[in-house]
């Protein structure tokens, strides 16, 4: 299965996450290659990043577009073009329409920094502060139609301490956020999940 595949990452910052799939692709743990970085931001270092590793990649800038449909067919044209078949969103900040997601149905992950179905959103840490929940953690699961609704892949859990800040928990996070995203990609282009409803099971 995965000598055919190839990812496409969509990014919108950093690209920390985007960083652990090029060490991972590069050590043989993913057996995919990246074909195409794409963000919705010039000048972020997830370009830079990808540049660094030699994978072709762009900005397809949302403001520059008249509107959230055409930002996704010029998004859908670049996958496509690079020959995508597994979507990988890593710190992609927008949320994706049936549109986007009817493109690649089935072929879409994400990864969230909560325990879903618990604090999904664009503010998780400051959600799970403000609630006063004692652990949180990541999840990656797969895009469905809804926000942060889709199956559950793989999480890992991360205690809450009394004095944490937004950026010592998300910085804990991070830490489980790099180790199990690969994770999921690989058990994914080793064809070893099976959806079943909302069940995703991994397959030995």
């Amino acid at each position: 299965m995965a000598d055919k595949e190839k990812i496409g990452v969509l990014c919108s910052g950093r690209g920390t996450n985007l960083q652990s799939i090029i060490a991972a692709v590069e050590s043989g743990q993913i057996p995919a290659p990246i074909g195409v970085v794409l963000t919705d931001k010039p000048d972020v270092m997830a370009l830079e990043r990808a540049e660094k590793a030699g994978i072709p990649n762009f900005c397809v800038n949302r403001k520059e577009c008249s509107d959230k449909q055409e930002f996704e067919e010029k998004l859908v044209e670049k996958l496509r073009e690079h020959g995508v078949t597994l979507v990988v969103l890593a710190g992609f900040m927008r949320i994706l329409s049936p549109y986007f997601v009817r493109a690649f149905k089935g072929r879409i992950l994400n990864i969230h920094p909560a325990l879903l179905p618990s604090f999904p959103g664009a503010h998780a840490h400051r959600d799970v502060l403000e609630y006063g929940v004692k652990v949180s953690g990541v999840t990656v699961h797969f895009v469905d139609e809804g926000m942060d609704s889709g199956p559950i892949i793989l999480q890992a859990a991360v205690p809450v301490e009394d004095d944490d800040t937004e950026d010592t928990l998300a910085a804990r996070v991070l830490v489980e956020e790099h180790k199990i995203y690969p994770r999921a990609i690989e058990l994914y282009l080793k064809n070893k999940l099976k959806v079943e409803g909302r069940m995703v099971r991994i397959l030995k």
